[in-house]
């Protein structure tokens, strides 16, 4: 009878592990399935981009006579002659120029957005919930509504051709999406930390720098990230005001290079248009972490 219980209790154990291992090799199947499947529409979605880089290194005709991303004979003419122009510029100038535009941009908007979101989210004003409104309300305005109002504004005050078009906008909270961002974050972070630098005497600005501001790091590098990337991607503003070829952004210089013939160098803007995304691609997969932080927290509480 021992003996019997015995083999009984033995089966049932091997009866187990047989049932373990058929489960762990579903799962397994499972895994190796989603990620051929994600590797799959990975590559799908990122061969546009490949096939770019690789044109990028081909002759003008063998862009047009081999469709695959690959290079028969690899070349550096796009990228020489792309970066000379056929303006008295080369493309150092155009580089330096969006970074001249980036920089002050994310900086005030950066500034500005905070300031706003800190007073909406954390004090108690008249008519709060009614600017509130409207703030968001800006959301749903089309850009094209607002371009001709502002293109008049700023030709009034005399700043055509000038890059303060581009600046005070950003330097005054005109972004109502990372306003609107920013207060999510802040909605979501307890006023614990906020009220003991008040009980110790801080003032409502060193709260915000020392207490706030640390915590908001995530929320503004992802700010920062949006803004970089909109704007190095911006052609419509600069487009309208800015008229002279020695303050143009890459966007602008990119077009520069397409002429009214058809007679141009494909390589040529392609190379550029490598070259031009470089920047964006490389900023967002240094920060991806604290972009992805700053996404994902904010929407934790509405």
């Amino acid at each position: 009878m021992v003996d019997h219980a015995i083999s009984n209790i033995d089966a049932a154990a091997l009866d187990a592990e047989k049932a373990r291992d058929k489960e762990r090799f579903r799962a397994r199947i499972s895994a190796a399935f989603r990620y051929v499947l994600l590797a799959g529409v990975g590559l799908l979605m990122l061969y546009p981009l490949i096939w770019l880089i690789g044109a990028s290194f081909k002759t003008n005709a063998e862009i047009f006579n081999n469709p695959g991303f690959w290079p028969e004979n690899p070349t550096l003419d796009g990228y020489i002659n792309g970066w000379k122009t056929s303006t008295p510029y080369t493309f150092t100038t155009f580089f330096l120029n969006t970074l001249w535009i980036v920089l002050p941009k994310m900086i005030g908007t950066a500034i500005s957005c905070t300031a706003v979101a800190y007073g909406f989210a954390r004090f108690e004003f008249p008519g709060k919930k009614i600017l509130f409104a409207s703030l968001i309300a800006t959301l749903l305005l089309p850009n094209v509504v607002t371009r001709i109002p502002q293109y008049l504004l700023f030709r009034d005050l005399g700043w055509l051709d000038t890059y303060l078009p581009l600046w005070v906008p950003s330097a005054f909270a005109g972004d109502a999406f990372f306003v609107f961002m920013l207060v999510q974050f802040l909605r979501a972070i307890p006023r614990d930390m906020e009220e003991a630098a008040r009980v110790d005497g801080a003032s409502t600005m060193q709260t915000l720098l020392f207490i706030v501001v640390p915590l908001l790091t995530p929320a503004l590098i992802s700010v920062c990230l949006f803004q970089f990337m909109w704007t190095m991607n911006d052609f419509l503003g600069p487009l309208i005001y800015l008229s002279s070829i020695e303050k143009y952004p890459v966007s602008l210089a990119l077009k520069l290079s397409i002429d009214t013939t058809e007679a141009f160098d494909w390589n040529r803007i392609l190379s550029m248009s490598v070259l031009a995304i470089t920047p964006a691609l490389v900023v967002f997969f240094v920060a991806q972490k604290y972009f992805i932080d700053g996404i994902s927290a904010g929407g934790i509480k509405g």
